[in-house]
Parts: structure tokens; sequence; C-alpha cells
């Protein structure tokens, strides 16, 4: 087992929340791949982005529903300050995750997150659970309890 799915792993167990970890036979790097293997809505996704502020170079996660694309300009009123999509160097040394299997719970260091209020419409929503062929479903509020999200207004219309 990688170490990315063992912190995944160890991070679902010491909450206490409710969840279904799943390998899936083939990659779900993206959201549609990953709603697509699992039989669910793509918007039950839940999409890990990571930016990177253009000041202060801190690291931001949010966590938004598969169909949804962000705003940058959203994202930088929020902020308060201009980003850009973090390299994916820098996440991994930060979160200790690749691109196509960031987890939004169980990073090496924690980092602010915010939470796109769509995925609470369902009942399960699914993450990438530190592989690109491991996800887990949780409930969105448990999701959004875990990785310490506020709710916030930062997709595109």
């Amino acid at each position: 087992m990688s170490k990315s799915l063992k912190r995944v792993r160890a991070a679902l167990e010491a909450s206490g929340l409710s969840h279904e970890l799943r390998e899936m036979p083939d990659s779900t790097r993206t959201a549609q791949q990953a709603a697509d293997a699992i039989g669910c809505a793509l918007d039950q996704i839940a999409k890990s982005i990571v930016v990177e502020g253009e000041e202060s170079g801190r690291l931001t996660l949010f966590v938004t529903a598969g169909g949804n694309r962000v705003s940058t300009d959203r994202i930088a009123g929020i902020l308060g300050e201009p980003t850009h999509p973090a390299a994916g160097a820098r996440i991994r040394a930060v979160t200790g995750f690749a691109i196509g299997g960031v987890s939004p719970v169980g990073h090496k260091t924690p980092i602010q997150a915010y939470f796109d209020p769509r995925l609470s419409d369902f009942e399960t929503v699914w993450a990438a659970a530190g592989t690109p062929r491991h996800v887990f479903g949780i409930a969105p509020e448990d999701l959004r309890a875990l990785c310490g999200a506020e709710l916030a207004g930062f997709v595109e219309d």
C-alpha cells in the first residue's frame, strides 16, 4: 500500500466517520473518469484544486464538485491576493500527493481549505484517496469537517 493511501486511510479511520474506501480497476485521475468508474453523478466527485498565492506563496485547497470550474477572480477575492495553479512538485512537497490523486484529507502539512456548497446537495460524495486508483465515499458535511474547510462560493457561474 502506498504511503499516500496509508495517510488517507489513517485520517479516515482516526475520524471515526462513516466512509467507503474503494480501489478502482482503472485510473480515476479526472472527475469524469472517477464518476464513470464509481457510477455516480459528475458533481458527486469532490475535486481537490490546489492554488498558490502569488504574493504569499501559501497553498490553499478548494474542494469543488466535479462539474464545476473554479473562478480565479472569486478565489483571489476570498484569499485577498491573486493565485495560480500550484505546481505538481510543490503540491507533492506540501500535501504528499501527486496530481491525479490529491486527497482533501491526510495531507503531510495541513493547509487552509474551502468547500463548494454544491457538494452538500448529495448524500455521498467521492474524493481521491491519495492515488489515481483509490477513492473514498463520505457524507459531504463529514468531508468538510474532516478537511477543516469553510463553505465558500468560488466557482464560475
